[in-house]
Formats: structure tokens, sequence, C-alpha cells
């Protein structure tokens, strides 16, 4: 362990966009310098955010923007004092992907994708603008209930996709991380995750990206009842046992974290289906101690190659993200969770 190094501390620009639009109902996006200035205004006891992780399409990038264009955006990003980490694939049908459980067509449609979201990172990485972090990915297919359909034979697709996948990013130098959400088909339960990264069985190229809101929904079951550590009416000293049986099985795999909180609710806008509700980091309805929860994930995290955490916070109301006391109460989480799991 090397001295006095701590994990970097990243805020997500995608609260920005994800459930945001011009459909009834929906807030209007936020903009990426927006953004960057929001979280660059938080400060706590003289600790700033250090970077930020990054959803690479419109309106705050266009994935196939010229390499001078990308640069700007890096300049941009670098000049509000922010590295630039972890990236979003846009792979999801209506971006520039497309199911990763459908057929050729559409499969092709998601590994264009992840190509696109590597030629970015590597504009990055050659600009400076970023050291480190991996490329978000997940199987873009909401249809948990399709993927039932003949689940065996779905899985293998999601499986084939993905290691061809990983073996784009691996060819570009980079790793991808899959993101565990019950709103992803073959990837809605801690088992049926399990089994599409021991399915891959890349670790090296492609791992797991956990987020406590959307993780808290695995050890209930919530989409996938057969699969419950606990019911709903759980004691704490049962809720702990199940916790560390979940995080066993997949923080080896690892490799990209968010801090978040949940209420044990789901949500969702746009066409972004119901999935984990993540909640201010004070919510007084929030089921997690954020600081606990994080060390079950973060244990070892040097080793699976982890050098910041990020914070989640999508789909909350534009009145909210333009709060400056709710990034401050964001930031005191995460330097919660750095002080006490942080050293790498």
């Amino acid at each position: 362990m090397s001295e006095n190094k701590l994990l970097k501390l990243h805020n997500a620009m995608w609260p920005g966009l994800v459930g945001k639009g011009d459909e009834e109902g929906q807030e209007a996006p936020i903009s990426l310098e927006r953004m960057l200035d929001l979280t660059a205004a938080s400060e706590v006891d003289g600790q700033k955010f250090d970077g930020i992780d990054y959803f690479l399409f419109l309106p705050h990038t266009n994935p196939e923007a010229s390499d001078d264009e990308i640069k700007r955006i890096a300049d941009l990003i670098v000049s509000k004092g922010f590295d630039i980490g972890s990236l979003v694939a846009p792979v999801w049908p209506g971006t520039v992907g497309d199911s990763a459980m459908g057929n050729s067509e559409q499969r092709g449609k998601f590994l264009d994708a992840v190509r696109m979201a590597c030629r970015i990172a590597r504009i990055f990485n050659e600009h400076g603008a970023r050291k480190g972090g991996v490329i978000r990915i997940d199987s873009a297919e909401f249809g948990v209930e399709k993927w039932k359909e003949d689940s065996q034979a779905n899985t293998s697709i999601i499986v084939d996709t993905f290691k061809q996948a990983a073996n784009i990013a691996s060819d570009h130098g980079e790793r991808l991380a899959a993101e565990g959400e019950i709103c992803w088909a073959g990837m809605h339960s801690w088992k049926d995750m399990l089994d599409i990264l021991e399915g891959v069985g890349m670790p090296e190229s492609l791992g797991f990206q956990a987020d406590l809101a959307h993780t808290y929904l695995y050890v209930l079951g919530y989409n996938a009842p057969e699969h419950a550590l606990i019911n709903k009416d759980y004691s704490e000293e049962e809720f702990w046992a199940a916790y560390e049986q979940m995080t066993d099985k997949l923080r080896p795999w690892t490799i990209d974290f968010h801090v978040a909180q949940n209420d044990g609710e789901v949500h969702g806008a746009g066409s972004h289906d119901k999935t984990g509700k993540h909640c201010p980091a004070d919510d007084p309805n929030g089921k997690l101690d954020i600081t606990r929860c994080a060390g079950y994930w973060l244990k070892d995290a040097a080793d699976r190659g982890i050098q910041h955490i990020c914070w989640d916070g999508c789909m909350f109301p534009n009145a909210t993200l333009e709060n400056p006391n709710t990034w401050n109460t964001i930031l005191k989480s995460m330097i919660d969770v750095r002080d006490a799991h942080g050293s790498i």
C-alpha cells in the first residue's frame, strides 16, 4: 500500500442527462458545462472533487465528433479542475448501440458503441486529460421478461457479445465494467450478473461496476425473487450477513464503484425503466449505511485497479441538482468513504 495515496473523488455528469428530455413530464437536460460548474463549486473542509466520470452521448458529447472537438471537451473539463475517469459507452437503443441480446445487426451496433467509446478514451488519454478509469456497459436490453423466455440461450448471446466487446476494449488498452442494475436483462440479479461475468471469463478486460443503490435491490431479489438473500422485513443482522454474501461473490470482479443511496424503492423516467432509486446522500428514508456498505466493495480495491470512486445520483430533479447543498452533502459522504476505505 502506497503511503498517502488515496482514492480520487469523482462526480458523474450523466445525472444531467439520464431521464431528462423533451417528452411530456420530463425536465430539460442540464448542460455539461453547468454540471461541471455545479461540481466545481462544491467544497467541504478544503476538499473538492478531483474528477468526473462522463457519458459519451448528446447533448454532452457527439460520439462521432472530430478529434479536435473531443480535445476541446477535454480542455473544458480540465479547465474546471478535473481529471476524466470512467466513461459510459452509448450502448442503448436510441443512442449508438442496441441490445447485446439482439440479432446480429443490433449486436453490431452495440459493438460500434464500444469502439466509439474506446476511440474517445484514446483521445482523452493521449491529450493528458484522462489518467485512469474504465468504460461502462450493460446489456442494453430492458426486456427482463423477454430474457426469461429462454434465459440460458439469451445469457449465452449476451456473453458472446460481451466477449467481442472485451476483445475490442483490450485491443485499445481499455477495460469494460458491466453495471449491475435490475432493469438490464441478464444482469438483473446478483446471480445472473455473476453468470455473465463468469461466462465471459475475461477479468483482465471485463469486470463489474457496483453501484450501492442498484446492488441493494440485488440483495432483496427485486427482479429475481429466487435469488433474494433477505426479505423486505430483514433485521440488521440478516442484512449484513446477506450483504457480505453478495459482495463476496461480486467483489472479485468489481473494477468500478459508485457511491449512492437507496430508499428501497424503484424509479424510472423516460426510456429508462424502473431501477434502483437513487436518493440524496442524506435522504431520511435511505436504507444504506453508505460508508459501511462501501467498505464491502472497496476491500483490496487497489488489487483490482480501482483508483477513484464516483457518486451516482441519476434522475434527481433539476432543482435538487441545482442546489449547492446537494453537492456538499454528497462530497461529505464521498470523503467519509475515502477516509474509511480509500488508502490504495
